[in-house]
C-alpha cells in the first residue's frame, strides 16, 4: 500500500499515483504603517492541499472501478484519514476534485490507459 484515504488503499492493484504534491500555507495579517513596512501578525495555519496525479493501465488494474469508488467517497462530503504505507498520518482530508482522462482505446471504447489527478483538502486542525 502506498497510501490509504479512509478505507481506500492506493496501490499497484488499485491506483498508483506518480507523485504526491503537498502544499501548506500560513496566514499573516498585515497593518499599514506610515514610513515603514507593513506590520504583520501570524494568524495561524492556512489551507493545506495534496494532489495525487498518476496513470493506471488496464493490463495492470481496472482504474475505472477505483476512480468510481473515490467519486462515491467524494459524494458523501466526509473527511477521511490519510495515512501512508509507513504509518505516517497526514490528517483528515476531503476529496475536492477528481480528473480522469482515457487514452489508447480498445475497439469497444474501453481505455487502456487512464490518467488521473485527485485533489485533497485538509480539514482538521491537528498537527500530523
Amino acid at each position: 500500500m502506498l497510501l490509504a484515504l479512509g478505507l481506500f488503499a492506493f496501490s499497484i492493484d488499485t491506483l498508483a499515483f506518480d507523485e504526491i504534491a503537498r502544499r501548506a500555507d500560513w496566514r499573516h495579517a498585515t497593518s499599514t504603517r506610515i514610513g515603514a513596512r507593513d506590520a504583520t501578525q501570524f494568524t495561524g495555519p492556512g489551507v493545506e492541499t495534496i494532489a495525487l496525479p498518476g496513470s493506471v493501465y488496464l493490463e495492470i488494474a481496472d482504474g475505472r472501478v477505483s476512480i468510481d469508488e473515490l467519486r462515491r467517497m467524494a459524494d458523501t462530503g466526509d473527511a477521511w484519514s490519510l495515512v501512508d504505507g509507513r504509518g505516517y498520518v497526514y490528517g483528515s482530508y476531503v476529496i475536492t476534485g477528481i480528473d480522469d482522462r482515457g487514452k489508447v482505446f480498445f475497439p469497444d471504447g474501453t481505455p487502456r490507459q487512464i490518467d488521473f489527478a485527485i485533489d485533497l483538502l485538509r480539514v482538521d486542525s491537528d498537527v500530523a
